[in-house]
């Protein structure tokens, strides 16, 4: 949101804003809170003070909900000024000093809230190269949202509920919580004191050095002082909290904090984040800096977790893990969130981007991370089979004009949170995986080692990690003269010198990558193969009928390619908007973009696609799984912008009847599926039972194949689980009769009945059916304390049929007293995507999109899923004026300019487009293929 009244003014150049301006330059400034004008015009903090120390100490009052603290700043003076603009929000300024050399003097505070800021005027100036302290006594309540320093509660299993408190403070929320340099390049030190009632306890980022009685039987536990950090990664939490602990092989304390009757759910993420914290000390070469580190299970939280350097937090989700009760998929997404949040601790906490521009050095990384680190951590996660999800998630987004660079210009709060999307996670760790390929994995490790080792405790931009990954082999900036890299570049010089890519040039790894940062989108590589001759030609791949706005986009694309008559992956570099490579000999077909290491897609022309269509189905495991669903991905995509006819794409589709592995299968589902989800939306029942039978057909044999047990690989389980739910979902009779003759026996027993896990979403789903079926369920969510057994009954409770039961739902998730409101999004996006539920879903959208941009706060990818999340099945012009004509009627205020709106409009644009293009060619292909109409409503 920006502000009107930066709009309004003229600001003056950053340098003059030292001193408190004269005539001339007071014209356009803004205004503060008691008449008078603030003495600065920008949303940026100037530079001519910074802080290095803070001491900070708060006091929750856990009663009246609300907090009191004093904030003590050592700052460093860079121009001599009589003010300091810092950061504060919703915050009562009781009073506010300077120590100086001279004595204590008083400051007088001017507030501006547009901007969150408080300036602070001295009489006397602050002398240049000189160091001052401010002191600020400050009041505010505990926040009722899930950022800044806000209020939490649980209910025990006898209905008592607890209170406690706890912090998010990225991107924009420390200044809610004390009043600070809230922008994430004014690194400083903090101590921090935290006041409390015996009956509780205080974590922070460090250890507890001691604990001081206070009058009135209050405590205050002094922590000891951090490293040199950014605000954002400041946390602390009053609760009741018990823990775990173990001791890692470096020496760092490693504990798990979790509500008291949730402790026994903590083992697993313990042992993992050991596990974790040993792999990426050895792997970045660097000690982790802090003698502990905690992770908090927190009954509410919006996000997945939070990296706070030395006290990760995390949904109670994201953390608990209940042997019996929780499932493959469960484990998977617990290991990757640890793994997440604990490579921040080097990426994003040691080295840190030097504005939220650049965010996509964090989060990409940490993304990244989670596959390299379980990859050789827990090998039997297989979490390699689920990486290309993230990256077609990404091309989701990234296809449409609204998205934008991975580095790209913020200001204002709303536009910081937009950053923490598809885009900076899922793109980011793509074309690092990407990137990684192209220089191999052992330069890359020794690149990004060097990243962390040179700006350790410092600030990033884009080009500083190019720089790092440069030249690897000429640089002896290493410490300790490591020996993985002498290895590898002495094994280098025995090499011939050229390139795997290409030879010529020396390797310009900046100017490749900026063409993938520094412009929004992706490109299409057209492929033509004439005999031995292979033409290339790249464009920008847009979803879009206005040809213009793939114009003037080139990549350095690294490709991959195999043939039928080599195993061998080819390299070649694509510089240019065309090229042509040759072949040695003339081939059956070929398949570029290898495993899909690359973050581009791929469109064979003339015989291509009818090649690799015959290939799929006489010999699908001539290309790995990865190549398969890669594949499956591209040729749907093209046939939305028309590159490819539908037919085409159908064709390729029939050999998923042959199909096993996970990220194939899930792809297939991922493209047919929604076909016939836009079909649900509109009246076409026909049809829409054809194309669900087709699919039915089409993995009938993988289905029937199914144990329903919790035996095999933890993809193999993830799979089970996937397809034993869409078969019940769509009336498959065989696997219905099993999850009713199940559910019926576990109702019975009173759920005491122990299920395989694998199974369970599918037999909560069929139970959901019937109103007692659905009341027995919502029995055992209230009761229940296994938060994986709570996550599943909460979807299977939205896919229910019975309209009235949906709708209470989401007014209990809203409400937040038996169902949290942290589920909400999820809630009502799971009924979105329910044909008896989407109206419903979106009428509540709009009656409380008040209330929900308000507690998940403007341009989270909170409100952004909901946006997306309960539109992006519409396919009719009438609907889309419907929802334009909702957001287009919302102030600025309340998120009109959003981008996740923006991509709404397009999304249905593109629906639109594909039905009415491809509705006949569906018909035909499936009449031609099952001439019959099928008798029941699959």
């Amino acid at each position: 949101m920006l502000p009107l009244l930066l709009v309004l003014f003229v600001p003056f150049p950053p340098s003059s804003g030292a001193q408190i301006p004269n005539q001339d330059q007071t014209k356009g400034l803004p205004i503060a809170t008691n008449g008078q004008l603030f003495p600065w015009g920008h949303m940026r903090l100037p530079k001519t003070v910074s802080p290095f120390h803070y001491d900070l100490t708060i006091h929750p009052n856990l009663t009246t909900l609300d907090f009191t603290g004093v904030v003590r700043v050592e700052l460093d003076v860079h121009e001599d000024t009589k003010t300091v603009i810092l950061h504060a929000k919703q915050m009562h300024i009781s009073k506010a000093v300077l120590l100086a050399p001279e004595g204590v003097r008083p400051l007088k505070v001017l507030e501006y809230p547009p901007f969150h800021q408080l300036a602070l005027l001295s009489e006397s100036v602050l002398t240049k190269g000189r160091k001052y302290e401010v002191q600020l006594e400050f009041a505010a309540n505990l926040s009722d949202s899930y950022h800044g320093f806000y209020k939490s509660s649980y209910r025990t299993s006898t209905g008592e509920v607890r209170v406690m408190a706890s912090t998010q403070f990225e991107a924009t929320f420390a200044r809610g919580a004390f009043p600070c340099f809230d922008e994430p390049a004014f690194k400083a030190n903090f101590t921090i004191r935290m006041i409390r009632e015996p009956r509780h306890i205080a974590i922070s980022n460090m250890p507890k050095v001691k604990t001081v009685e206070l009058p009135g039987g209050l405590l205050e536990d002094h922590f000891d002082t951090t490293v040199k950090m950014s605000t954002y990664l400041v946390a602390y939490i009053v609760s009741d909290f018990l823990s775990v602990s173990k001791t890692t092989q470096h020496g760092v304390k490693i504990s798990v904090y979790a509500v008291p009757e949730k402790i026994d759910q903590t083992a697993y993420a313990l042992d993992a984040a050991v596990k974790l914290l040993d792999f990426y000390d050895d792997y970045f070469d660097i000690p982790y800096p802090l003698p502990k580190q905690d992770l908090a299970a927190i009954p509410d939280f919006q996000s997945g977790a939070m990296e706070n350097w030395g006290l990760t937090t995390y949904r109670e989700t994201g953390l608990l893990f209940d042997p019996s009760k929780s499932s493959a998929s469960d484990k998977l997404g617990i290991t990757k969130v640890i793994a997440h949040e604990l490579a921040h601790q080097w990426f994003g906490n040691l080295v840190t981007m030097e504005w939220w521009n650049d965010l996509w050095l964090n989060e990409g990384f940490a993304k990244f991370m989670e596959f390299i680190s379980l990859d050789i951590t827990y090998p039997e996660l297989h979490v390699d089979d689920f990486f290309l999800g993230k990256c077609f998630e990404a091309m989701e987004v990234d296809s449409l004009s609204s998205s934008h660079p991975v580095s790209t210009p913020v200001e204002n709060p709303t536009q910081i949170q937009e950053m923490f999307d598809d885009v900076s996670y899922d793109k980011g760790a793509c074309i690092l995986n990407m990137l990684r390929d192209f220089l191999s994995p052992e330069a890359f490790e020794i690149g990004i080692i060097r990243y962390l080792k040179r700006y350790s405790y410092q600030n990033t931009v884009n080009s500083h990690l190019w720089e790092s990954l440069t030249d690897i082999c000429s640089s002896d900036d290493f410490g300790e003269g490591r020996k993985k890299h002498a290895e590898f570049c002495s094994k280098r010089k025995l090499q011939s010198g050229a390139s795997k890519w290409y030879s010529g040039d020396e390797l310009d790894v900046r100017a490749i990558m900026d063409s993938w940062t520094l412009q929004e989108g992706f490109p299409l590589v057209t492929v033509e193969v004439r005999g031995r001759e292979v033409r290339l030609s790249q464009e920008r791949f847009l979803r879009t009928d206005d040809p213009s706005l793939t114009e003037g986009f080139l990549w350095q694309i690294p490709l991959t390619y195999m043939t039928s008559t080599s195993n061998t992956i080819h390299r070649f570099l694509l510089k240019t908007k065309t090229d042509v490579l040759y072949l040695p000999e003339e081939v059956d077909w070929l398949k570029f973009n290898v495993k899909m290491s690359g973050y581009y897609m791929v469109h064979y022309v003339g015989d291509g696609w009818n090649s690799i269509i015959r290939l799929l189905q006489h010999n699908h495991t001539a290309l790995s799984g990865n190549d398969r669903a890669s594949l499956i991905h591209n040729v749907f995509q093209l046939v939305s912008v028309g590159k490819v006819r539908l037919d085409t794409a159908l064709e390729l589709s029939l050999y998923l009847s042959k199909e096993t592995e996970i990220m194939a299968v899930t792809q297939g589902f991922g493209e047919l599926v929604p076909l016939y989800k836009l079909m649900e939306k509109r009246d076409m029942a026909v049809l829409e039972s054809q194309m669900k039978g087709y699919i039915v057909d089409l993995f009938r044999g993988l289905i029937d194949r199914q144990e329903w047990t919790d035996s095999g690989s933890v993809s193999e389980r993830v799979l089970r689980s996937y397809l034993l739910l869409f078969a019940c979902v769509r009336n498959y009779a065989p696997s219905l009769t099993k999850a009713t003759k199940l559910f019926n026996q576990w109702k019975d027993s009173d759920g005491t009945m122990s299920l395989p896990v694998d199974v369970t979403m599918a037999v909560f789903v069929v139970g959901a059916r019937t109103p007692e079926g659905w009341d027995f369920l919502f029995e055992k969510y209230r009761s229940s304390l296994q938060m994986s057994v709570k996550s599943r009954l909460k979807v299977a409770m939205t896919v229910s049929p019975l309209q009235d039961k949906l709708k209470w739902m989401m007014e209990q998730s809203l409400h937040g007293e038996v169902m949290k409101t942290q589920d909400l999004p999820d809630v009502v996006v799971s009924v979105s995507k329910n044909p008896r539920g989407y109206k419903l879903a979106w009428d509540f959208l709009r009656a409380n999109w008040h209330t929900m941009i308000k507690k998940f706060d403007l341009g989270s990818s909170t409100v952004s899923y909901l946006v997306t999340g309960v539109t992006n099945q519409y396919s009719t012009r009438e609907m889309l004026h419907e929802i334009r004509g909702f957001f287009d009627s919302l102030t600025e205020e309340a998120g009109s300019k959003m981008r996740c709106i923006q991509q709404t409009y397009e999304t249905i644009e593109d629906n639109i487009r594909w039905m009415d293009t491809n509705l006949p060619l569906l018909q035909a292909w499936l009449n031609k293929r099952n001439p019959r109409t099928p008798h029941e409503d699959l």
